[in-house]
């Protein structure tokens, strides 16, 4: 007369497709889980940066290689192993063992994994190329092309002035110049951690802040603390530009951003103001990061 509904219920219940699938829904969407919580973690981590967000633009020089400061902050102690592999993998593991402990077994524990880690790769490459072709984007300086060699240079604070060895004007107050450097680059980290536009403004060329205005609208909501452990700058060169005077200062510090473990920062921030305006500043044209091989 027909089956029990006991037995009709048995079936449904150990039908070994409808295993099947519930374990590949399950896996998948722990992996989807997974995903978008990496893709959290890497979108947060790339818009939350210290000033420049590490990378070049704006005005660039190509200049002879410099020796490494003397008196450089030491390295601080690298953490041990990819900083990212840590979550990623602990993951990939909850995800297979929560597949495992649902009745998926150990294959299906497997395959949950395997997606996990998949999904996991798939994000890092999508944010890697992410962030290549946003550096690849800089804005072009004026004055003459920065791959060309550079014409001799004119006194830039009346005749008679002769250049030091550096291309650095012999009566340039170096120490003071170079004290207002420092104090600069601090305030400006302090000034893109609140996000303060109006502060940015006045330290910037307008190109040099139309770009640090799209980095902080990247960043979103995103909390931003830099703090600046130690520092020290040295002035590369003060060079004639047409109708600018033109300084590259090279930073070489350590910062700890999030309360994060200090890392070192080298790079030259290129600085400029009018010759013919007595009342004209130093203002941020350019960050170039240095590559040393």
């Amino acid at each position: 007369m027909g089956l029990a509904a006991g037995d009709i219920l048995g079936q449904v219940l150990f039908n070994p497709d409808l295993i099947r699938i519930e374990v590949c829904m399950k896996s998948f969407l722990m992996s989807l889980m997974i995903a978008l919580t990496c893709l959290s973690l890497f979108a947060a981590t790339a818009e939350a940066k210290r000033f420049g967000g590490g990378g070049s633009f704006g005005k660039q020089r190509t200049m002879a290689p410099q020796q490494a400061p003397a008196a450089a902050p030491a390295p601080a102690p690298a953490p041990g192993g990819n900083r990212w592999l840590g979550p990623l993998a602990g993951l990939a593991l909850g995800a297979g063992l929560g597949a495992m402990f649902a009745g998926g077994g150990m294959g299906a524990a497997m395959g949950g994994i395997l997606m996990a880690v998949l999904a996991g790769v798939a994000v890092m490459f999508l944010i890697s190329l992410f962030r290549q072709k946003r550096q690849a984007v800089q804005y072009a300086g004026t004055g003459a092309p920065y791959h060309q060699p550079q014409q001799a240079q004119q006194p830039l604070y009346g005749s008679g002035v002769t250049p030091a060895t550096n291309n650095i004007p012999a009566d340039f107050p170096v120490e003071t110049f170079l004290r207002s450097a420092k104090t600069s680059f601090i305030r400006l980290q302090a000034a893109n951690d609140r996000k303060d536009l109006n502060d940015i403004r006045e330290y910037t060329t307008p190109e040099m802040f139309a770009e640090i205005s799209m980095q902080l609208q990247e960043r979103d909501n995103a909390p931003q603390k830099t703090d600046v452990i130690a520092i020290k700058a040295d002035l590369l060169q003060v060079i004639d530009e047409g109708d600018l005077a033109v300084a590259s200062v090279r930073f070489t510090c350590q910062l700890s951003e999030n309360n994060g473990a200090p890392e070192n920062v080298d790079e030259i921030w290129h600085v400029q103001k009018s010759l013919h305006d007595e009342k004209s500043v130093w203002l941020l044209a350019g960050i170039q990061q240095i590559t040393l091989h």
